[in-house]
């Protein structure tokens, strides 16, 4: 627009997946449990009270690290971000400035600048007038990740920050639910003519995919509208209002300077070559297939890119499609596993009707494979699949046992051909008329008297046959 171009650098907080908090004890559940019961004197900063590094919080951010190529560090310590504000106890936030856990690497096509770890704030609640606060969550370690200014555009913001959320999942680092706050976006956005950036403001706390794109869409048009009328756009923090999809300010955007950081003294210094768990060959082993790792698996089997993205979408249920397509090296039989998963078993596990059992994972590969053979249909499978799921049964032995095996033997089908036949005279004519889309009604007809066992194309077949 008017020839500006758009940069966006995101800086992306997630709650981490541990048993407890930080630095202290505390069970870190702040979603579960009653306002201000998960507390302690550490969370609460009492006088005296002195923190402890949760080493798995580190654990979880190097694995991040490892994931998106980034650089680890060995030597690394933590600040104290000073600022007062209610959800914060001590007036200080334990974070990391100089020396994050992770500098580089990339994801989605988009460089990343550092990981590092720190404390979450407490929730605060806004009533009228009061403000409540719950301090379950103050203490949660929280990783926050800082993107280049490489964003050109509000979609590629989307689907990096999508990606980075099913990379948390993945890894089980977090549960990364945008809705309950686990993850948290803020976009720093600015609009320039030149190859010098302009102006940035930051709008914080977007907490839907949907919101981040549209408020970078918001806030580029604004932007350019408010310098091409002659304005100045000034550095700030900004809101976003979902309901009137427009940014609001909120104060005047602080600087590095203003939070005043300096190394934590209760905190010793972290060398990660002292912490055997930490190191590279610990951490590879720890790594479990990334989205990209497994997006190329399931290419090489030949399953569409598509359906690729909806079975990685859960790394629950992919785990369960892993089992199920272990040693498939047949296009066709992979194929059809992933037409079926991610149509009729998406279906069933959405409706609360299936839990996915990994012992029932073969007999849901021999029924696709079932298919693929021609020994029952489509229509049978479907039928089926529920059962076979639930039950681990043998679909080859149900579907004999029900006389649902596919029938192709042209002896057995005429009989049949000929009573829908007479049922139906004026399909016949309509037929004979030139109308040869009613085939297909006459075909459901055959497909229904035989329980969907019939072979649908030597149906037709007969069908034209016979008239």
């Amino acid at each position: 627009m008017h020839g500006y171009k758009t940069t966006v650098g995101l800086e992306v907080h997630a709650e981490l997946k541990t048993t407890s908090k930080m630095f202290c004890g505390c069970e870190n559940n702040p979603h579960a449990a009653e306002p201000n019961t998960l507390v302690c004197p550490v969370c609460m900063a009492h006088p005296g009270t002195l923190p402890t590094v949760n080493e798995r919080a580190v654990e979880l951010v190097l694995m991040v690290g490892k994931a998106i190529g980034g650089e680890l560090a060995d030597f690394t310590e933590f600040d104290r971000k000073n600022y007062f504000y209610p959800d914060i106890p001590k007036a200080y936030q334990i974070s990391q400035y100089q020396y994050p856990l992770v500098r580089g690497g990339k994801l989605a096509g988009v460089a990343i600048t550092r990981i590092h770890l720190e404390e979450d704030t407490a929730r605060s609640q806004h009533e009228g007038e009061q403000s409540l606060v719950d301090y379950n969550r103050a203490g949660v370690p929280l990783m926050e990740l800082v993107t280049e200014p490489v964003i050109h555009d509000a979609e590629t913001a989307g689907r990096f920050a999508r990606e980075l959320q099913l990379l948390l999942r993945t890894l089980g680092a977090s549960d990364a639910n945008m809705e309950r706050g686990e993850m948290r976006v803020e976009a720093n956005i600015s609009v320039s003519k030149t190859d010098t950036f302009g102006t940035k403001v930051e709008v914080k706390n977007l907490n839907s995919f949907k919101s981040v794109e549209a408020a970078i869409h918001f806030e580029a048009k604004r932007h350019i509208e408010v310098l091409e009328s002659g304005g100045v756009i000034i550095q700030e923090t900004r809101g976003w209002d979902e309901n009137k999809g427009k940014t609001f300010s909120q104060r005047v955007k602080e600087t590095a300077d203003d939070y005043r950081y300096f190394p934590d003294p209760d905190i010793p210094k972290l060398l990660r070559s002292a912490v055997s768990a930490w190191s590279d060959e610990a951490l590879m082993a720890k790594l479990p297939e990334t989205p990209d790792m497994k997006r190329t698996r399931y290419a090489t089997q030949g399953i569409p890119a598509e359906q690729i993205e909806i079975i990685i979408a859960d790394p629950v249920r992919e785990a369960f499609f892993k089992v199920v397509t272990d040693g498939v090296v047949d296009v066709q039989l992979a194929k059809t596993l992933a037409n079926y998963f991610t149509s009729d078993v998406q279906a069933h596990l959405e409706n609360g009707s299936l839990v996915l059992n990994h012992t029932h994972a073969p007999a849901f590969c021999e029924l696709a494979r079932l298919v693929v053979a021609g020994t029952i249909t489509s229509r049978v499978a479907k039928d089926l699949l529920l059962e076979v799921l639930t039950s681990g049964a043998n679909p080859a032995t149900l579907a004999k046992d029900r006389g649902l095996l596919q029938q192709s033997n042209k002896d057995e089908l005429l009989p049949l051909i000929d009573a829908i036949l007479m049922e139906h005279p004026a399909v016949v004519a309509e037929f004979k008329a030139g109308k040869e889309a009613v085939l297909q009604f006459l075909v459901g007809q055959g497909m229904k008297a035989t329980k969907g066992s019939a072979n649908p194309s030597v149906l037709a077949a007969l069908f034209k046959e016979r008239m």
